[in-house]
């Protein structure tokens, strides 16, 4: 085989799974397939060292030294040019020798894998290989297994680490399209990881060509570590003396481990993957930011299970503002890769850590537009577009991912915006931009091919508008959210029906009833104000008036309640005469009436405001390059002459002060709209006239 080619040694891997049927059923062939595949390479990679960690491990026991030998032997262990590997195994056991006893090929096979260091044991720890081992046995495939890696070379000399690190991807990729309907929660199609690449690195193209500047990047939700590997090998193809070092996190431990074991394999020593719940245990503390980061995180993730411990924080990674709603917490993870930034100087040296941050993130549709002006999606949304952040948005085309065939949208974000891009955001629109695939894969039916993939980076590059690229401006995305409110209007009317009604509530008011009815009689009244003074009057001569306290103040509003219904004929309900301005000198005009003060007709040079219906209260969201009172007298008072808008207090942002609260929505709908006219009537008729035929004549062959 070719050093250069890893087909022939993952097509013969994956042969050899064939021996696991039965017992296991094709999307479990992994569970095996992948450990031993670690197993056989680290076996090979510490040959070289082997005999010298044995001689120390035996002087080391003989003096007793056994407890933390892990230091002193990883040194020791290295690879033909000398380089510590970071890892051991001081078993006397080898693959050669495991399957030369096969009757307790168990108990070896465990003892070999107790023998590794901490590191590589972990990593097993989380395969929960022992159970396979187990399983393997009980159904004579261990042996079988175990022969067959053993004839696989895998020694550096023959393999490197970069082919290597072919084949295993390769692997998981097999197994991970085998497995279909759970591909999607842990594996990323390659194309989108290209791209997310590509639109990251893009930018920094001659940087990153020059010299052999070291690059940090991170993916907090790393899943088996494929966005790591492909933007490593992006980045050393490009330069290939650039020190990559790579960091990841991810809760399940499977991926853990396949992410753990592709980092060994690669002889990465100063990179890290580790295990845990990147919302509730942040990963890398004592990383002060990254270069780059990428994620996958999981589309709409219930977060309720953290929530208790995230309250207790006095922020979140940094960010002190609303999060978002418990069952979709996708932005979380924006707002942690956002805490991993560097800071940027313009003037700084590449070999500093004030070189900023580029980062891209999947997500569904949801943080684009979920969550209307105050709530947490649309701060988080605020917070990132305020700080000139957003850099640029790709919708990508539906059934694109093994587990979802939603729509997705790939999120560039970072702290050093190029000087054109200032205060600017690029949506781009490769939704059609699709190829079919010959064989679905879950609910993977379609994938963006090379040249599409260079397209678009193209397109995200020259930052220029057209079809698909749109450029707006930050503040397009903001809007104030004001409540418009209407007047209640009241029909007050004594019927037997609600006579009765109020009666079994307040049967102590029958003779006040009577005389109210007495004075205003049976017929409608559609002046409530002036029906209440009339019922006040009555009242006050009645031997029978209104109770005390709280009391009373609810017999008043069942007698409201019983004796009204809302009418649009209806004059307005008074809430509140008053006097305006200051010391009452002034008189409310056409501005106060915008914000529900109006002139008292009745008393000149009071104000009045009215009572609101809270069935006709409506919302608008105003531009935030537009004045609140402009859009209100352009869009909505023409149509509702009696409208006003609500100026209180609680209802002002609370950033600025101002009237109606600041939101941010990305709709990309709106941006990529094309009017379709409809056909003209004559087109249409023509066309089911002929229809009309065609069933004539079908049913005309069958009559006859």
């Amino acid at each position: 085989m070719p050093k250069s080619d890893f087909k022939p040694l993952s097509n013969f891997i994956w042969a050899v799974a064939d021996l696991l049927r039965g017992p296991y059923r094709p999307p479990q062939y992994e569970r095996v397939m992948l450990p031993m595949t670690v197993l056989r390479r680290f076996d090979c990679v510490l040959e070289h060292s082997k005999e010298k960690v044995l001689k120390k491990f035996a002087q080391l026991q003989a003096s007793g030294k056994v407890k933390n030998v892990d230091a002193t032997l990883n040194a020791l262990a290295t690879d033909e040019a000398g380089k510590p590997l970071g890892f051991h195994n001081h078993s006397k056991l080898d693959f050669q020798k495991l399957k030369g006893d096969s009757n307790n090929l168990v108990r070896h096979l465990q003892d070999y894998i107790n023998g590794f260091s901490e590191n590589v044991r972990k990593i097993f720890d989380n395969f929960e290989f022992d159970k396979e081992i187990e399983k393997l046995e009980e159904s004579n495939r261990l042996f079988l297994v175990v022969s067959e890696f053993a004839k696989m070379d895998l020694h550096p000399a023959r393999v490197d680490n970069m082919v290597m690190g072919q084949v295993f991807e390769d692997l998981i990729r097999r197994f991970n399209e085998s497995a279909n309907e759970t591909a999607g929660d842990h594996f990323t199609p390659r194309e989108v990881i290209r791209l997310m690449v590509d639109l990251v690195l893009g930018p920094d193209d001659a940087i990153l060509r020059g010299g052999n500047p070291i690059i940090t990047i991170c993916d907090p939700a790393c899943g088996t570590g494929g966005m790591l590997s492909e933007s490593e090998a992006a980045i050393r193809k490009l330069n290939s003396g650039a020190i990559v070092k790579v960091f990841g996190q991810d809760y399940n431990p499977r991926s853990y481990a396949v992410a753990a074991s592709d980092l060994l394999i690669k002889g990465h020593r100063d990179s890290r993957i580790e295990r845990g719940n990147t919302l509730t245990q942040p990963p890398f503390r004592d990383v002060e930011g990254f270069d780059y980061l990428l994620a996958n995180p999981p589309f709409g993730v219930d977060w309720k299970a953290e929530q208790k411990e995230i309250n207790m924080w006095k922020d979140f990674n940094g960010y002190e503002g609303k999060l978002p709603r418990v069952n979709d917490g996708a932005l979380l993870f924006l707002l942690y890769m956002l805490s991993k930034r560097q800071d940027w100087q313009p003037s700084a040296p590449q070999s500093s850590n004030k070189r900023g941050t580029r980062l891209a993130i999947v997500f569904n549709g949801s943080p684009l537009f979920t969550g209307g002006a105050g709530s947490g999606e649309s701060d988080i949304r605020r917070w990132v577009i305020e700080n000139d952040w957003l850099e640029a948005i790709v919708a990508l085309p539906e059934q694109m991912f093994y587990n979802t065939g939603i729509g997705t949208f790939i999120w560039v974000v970072t702290n050093r915006k190029e000087k054109k891009r200032k205060k600017k955001i690029q949506l781009i629109d490769c939704r059609d931009r699709w190829v079919p695939m010959k064989r679905s894969l879950g609910d993977k039916r379609r994938y963006l091919d090379e040249p599409t993939v260079a397209a678009v980076a193209k397109e995200h590059g020259k930052f220029t508008a057209s079809a698909t690229s749109k450029i707006l401006d930050n503040d397009d995305f903001g809007y104030r959210r004001i409540t418009v409110e209407r007047p209640l209007r009241l029909k007050f009317q004594i019927t037997p029906e609600s006579k009765e009604r109020f009666l079994n509530a307040c049967p102590e008011l029958f003779d006040a009833i009577e005389d109210v009815e007495h004075e205003l009689g049976t017929d409608p009244h559609l002046d409530w104000n002036a029906v209440w003074d009339d019922v006040q009057a009555v009242f006050k001569r009645a031997s029978v008036s209104w109770e005390a306290g709280a009391k009373g103040a609810r017999q008043r509003d069942l007698f409201r309640e019983a004796f009204t219904t809302v009418d649009p004929a209806a004059e307005k309900v008074i809430a509140k005469r008053q006097t305006f301005g200051t010391k009452g000198k002034r008189i409310p005009d056409s501005q106060d009436a915008l914000f529900g003060i109006y002139p008292d007709e009745a008393k000149p040079g009071r104000a009045v405001t009215y009572e609101t219906d809270s069935k006709l209260r409506d919302c608008e969201n105003v531009p935030l390059q537009e004045d609140v009172t402009a859009f209100f007298l352009r869009e909505v008072l023409p149509y509702v002459p009696d409208a006003w808008i609500n100026a209180d207090e609680k209802l002002r942002d609370e950033k600025d002060g101002e009237i109606g609260k600041v939101g941010y929505e990305i709709n990309f709908n709106r941006v990529f709209f094309k009017y379709d006219p409809p056909r003209p009537l004559k087109v249409i008729d023509r066309e089911l006239a002929a229809v009309e035929q065609r069933i004539l004549k079908l049913l005309k062959e069958v009559t006859e």
